[in-house]
């Protein structure tokens, strides 16, 4: 099968689409013929090695994790699904930028509902599941405010959409040119964070601080500057790694990865298939392309996620 291969640990311009040994599904697991894959930010750390201490690699590495398609082939085991079901899953580190993926039949598998087309489908699991990940490790609550740094990016479109869902009042960190659009997906207000310093702007729209920041761009220290925006005695929530102490008795809450409950890959996508969640696609590339999907991912802003389609 042609794949997104890295052959060791090296500068993204290293990897290549190349001819790569078709997987087969094991004890619980599923083939699938892939139909379009997500990047994600990890995708690239896995191919420099910029997280190797954390999350070790075998090579080769397929790129890759989220994937839509359909089942070609049941491993031992496995009663619930069927051949050419369509199908939406999270693989774990690295497979999906291929023609054929494994993928565990388990809480980040799921069928795909009639009309969720493959390329909106593979553009949720990660970004989708981990939004969901972390509102709920902060307790987001109705009526509750929330600022959401990286707000136009793949993990925070789906941030801004569940809490607005869940009766929060939501800001988002958004330029002019994607303020309406972040409105549209239920953003109460809008920060330019090219035009204006995001927490004192987010203290003039919410005026002694917002109960949570959700702070998808910085770490370690920089989650500080962040808390700023929180009340005193608020929460701060974050993918990444930060400090203990963020001052004025902010909580941090750092999730370094995400969790999923039973059913909550089939929610959202149930939900964007009825509607009630967009999905934003902010580029598209062939599989023959797929490097320079990675390039681009890397060096342009792009809003939404960067999907690869495979004939």
């Amino acid at each position: 099968m042609k794949a997104l291969v890295a052959t060791e640990y090296a500068t993204l311009d290293r990897i290549s689409v190349t001819d790569h040994p078709t997987p087969s599904p094991g004890p619980g697991q599923v083939l699938v013929k892939v139909e379009a894959a997500a990047l994600n930010p990890l995708d690239l750390a896995l191919i420099t090695g910029a997280m190797k201490d954390m999350f070790p690699v075998e090579h080769p590495l397929v790129i890759g994790m989220d994937v839509a398609g359909t089942v070609a082939k049941l491993g031992e085991g496995v009663t619930e699904y069927a051949l050419g079901d369509p199908v939406l899953a999270f693989v774990g580190q690295g497979g999906t930028v291929a023609e054929y993926t494994v993928a565990t039949v388990a809480d980040r598998f799921a069928k795909r509902p009639p009309g969720l087309a493959a390329a909106q489908a593979a553009a949720i699991p990660e970004s989708g599941l981990t939004a969901m990940c972390l509102l709920r490790a902060v307790g987001l609550a109705a009526g509750e405010s929330l600022l959401v740094v990286g707000a136009t990016g793949g993990i925070g479109l789906y941030a801004v959409q569940v809490a607005s869902s869940l009766g929060a009042q939501v800001i988002a960190t958004a330029t002019a040119e994607d303020a309406e659009y972040m409105r549209s997906l239920g953003a109460a207000g809008t920060v330019d964070y090219k035009a204006a310093d995001v927490v004192a702007e987010t203290l003039r729209l919410v005026p002694g601080g917002v109960d949570v920041v959700l702070d998808l761009v910085n770490r370690g220290e920089g989650l500080v500057g962040s808390a700023r925006a929180a009340r005193p005695g608020g929460r701060l929530v974050s993918p990444l790694f930060g400090p203990d102490d963020l001052g004025r008795e902010v909580s941090g809450v750092y999730i370094g990865g995400f969790t999923s409950e039973p059913g909550d890959l089939e929610k959202l996508a149930a939900r964007a298939a009825e509607g009630t969640l967009r999905v934003e696609i902010g580029a598209s590339y062939p599989l023959a392309d797929a490097a320079r999907a990675v390039a681009d991912f890397a060096g342009k802003h792009i809003r939404g996620k960067v999907v690869v389609t495979v004939p």
